[in-house]
């Protein structure tokens, strides 16, 4: 029992740490950001801290982590709703990844320093992610051809095709360029080219 509280408080220790880091990252920047800064937002020494993080970049890469979990999470639930036919859920991940990228721009100015961090850092954080979207618009391919909506003889090679087509929709950096109606505006033309290519005729 002793054990399993420990453990039970050691794992919302953590996650009280990210959570503190993770608001100091986005508002300040991982560069101006330190593990002592870090510590005292949630009242222990730099010290103790470091029996649950080894260093800085260990709890950047939790932090982004549990943002992109966060953000495929927020996808599956905009494309897997029931009354969506193939080609609006397509459209609801191209759209909604946009909109959880500009929400989370306007409210945290830094996190484009974040990404830059782990794409340079973590790789292998950023391929997991990407193959995770990936997966999801397979899984949008096979439903529209289960429906017979569409026909694509290689699932997985079609989803890689489309996601780095889609990818101007899911990187941060590119969001100050354009207004929110101008980027839907896009997203709506490109997916409905993709849509073209893909459609059982």
């Amino acid at each position: 029992m002793n054990a399993t509280t420990t453990d039970h408080d050691a794992d919302k220790l953590r996650q009280e740490i990210l959570n503190a880091a993770h608001a100091r990252f986005l508002r300040y920047g991982f560069s101006k950001t330190t593990m002592a800064e870090i510590a005292k937002d949630v009242s222990m020494s730099a010290a103790n801290l470091y029996r649950y993080f080894k260093n800085k970049q260990e709890i950047t890469s939790a932090c982004a982590c549990r943002c992109m979990a966060s953000r495929l999470e927020h996808l599956k639930t905009a494309v897997r709703q029931n009354h969506l036919s193939a080609s609006q859920r397509l459209l609801a991940f191209a759209v909604e990844g946009y909109r959880h990228n500009r929400d989370i721009m306007q409210n945290t100015p830094k996190i484009n320093e974040l990404v830059e961090n782990i794409t340079s850092n973590n790789p292998d954080l950023v391929h997991a992610n990407m193959k995770a979207q990936i997966a999801l618009i397979a899984e949008i391919l096979a439903y529209g051809n289960e429906t017979a909506e569409f026909s694509v003889e290689d699932i997985i090679s079609t989803a890689e095709t489309l996601y780095i087509t889609l990818l101007l929709f899911d990187v941060p950096i590119f969001l100050p360029l354009f207004t929110e109606k101008e980027f839907e505006a896009k997203a709506q033309r490109v997916v409905t080219l993709l849509i073209a290519g893909i459609r059982k005729h």
